[in-house]
Formats: C-alpha cells, sequence, structure tokens
C-alpha cells in the first residue's frame, strides 16, 4: 500500500518516537542574548525531511504548487496557469499527491487538485527571503572589492 510521505512522517514521529528522535541543545555563545536552538533528529526523521524537500526540488512542481496557492484547480487549469505540457502536469501532480503534498477531490467528471499542506508557503516564502538576504551579501561584498579596486 502506497503511503504518502506526510502520513509517513506522522507515524514516524509518534509521541515516543519523538522523545526518542528529538533533542533540543541549547548552544550559548559568549554573549548569552545570542543563543541558538539546534534540533537533533533521527536519521529516520532526516530521511523523511530529505524525501520530502528532494518533492519539492522540482522546478514544474514548484510551478504547480505556486499555482495552487491561489485555490483548487482541475488539470486544465494548472495548464493554463503554467504553461506546462498535460502529461508532465500530470505525472507531476501524481507525485505531488502521493507525497501528501496536494489532495485530489473529484467533482463531476473534473478531478480538483489542493495544496494539502499549507505550510509549503511559509517554508518557500522562508526560502526565497534567503535567497534575497544571500544576494544582498553579495552584491555588497562585490561593491566593496570593487571599491578596493579604484585607483586612489
Amino acid at each position: 500500500m502506497d503511503t504518502s510521505l506526510l502520513h509517513r512522517f506522522s507515524l514516524h514521529m509518534s509521541s515516543q518516537t519523538i522523545e526518542q528522535s528529538l533533542t533540543t541543545t541549547v548552544a550559548t555563545t559568549a554573549d548569552p542574548a545570542n543563543k541558538c536552538e539546534i534540533l537533533e533528529l533521527s536519521p529516520g526523521a532526516l530521511s523523511l525531511m530529505a524525501e520530502f524537500f528532494k518533492v519539492l526540488s522540482e522546478v514544474s512542481r514548484l510551478q504547480i504548487v505556486c499555482c495552487l496557492k491561489s485555490g483548487a484547480k482541475n488539470v486544465t487549469e494548472i495548464i493554463e496557469a503554467t504553461g506546462l505540457g498535460q502529461a508532465n502536469v500530470s505525472k507531476h501532480l501524481k507525485i505531488l499527491t502521493q507525497a501528501g503534498v496536494v489532495s485530489r477531490e473529484q467533482v463531476g467528471v473534473c478531478v480538483y487538485y489542493r495544496i494539502d499542506n499549507p505550510i509549503l508557503f511559509g517554508l518557500c516564502d522562508l526560502v526565497y527571503d534567503s535567497l534575497i538576504l544571500q544576494a544582498e551579501q553579495q552584491n555588497q561584498q562585490l561593491r566593496r572589492l570593487e571599491i578596493l579596486r579604484q585607483p586612489r
């Protein structure tokens, strides 16, 4: 039987497993106001996380996820919104559904897909913000190098 990734993760993270798999370590630097909490997960939990991120590591799947942010859509609407081909959309919807990222609902002759885990949008926002910050830091470094290269 094919169970979704999210379902397997929730089964894996039963209350007993959480106690065994999840340890919180607080590391403090010389400045006590600068605390860093580190979560240490078991290899099994990390494997499930890796599978989850692998599902999101394909551009077409991210396009579909973004397309579904505004609400449920059928395959035709997803194709129109993303510009992807029908076979490609169907393949990726199957993967997203099996992973528990999207759910499907039959309404008459149409099947509508919706995001089953809205936390994805917060996760994508965090990644986007991190990429913006990283680009800004790189731009600052480039500006510093340009200043150093200018003749005095």
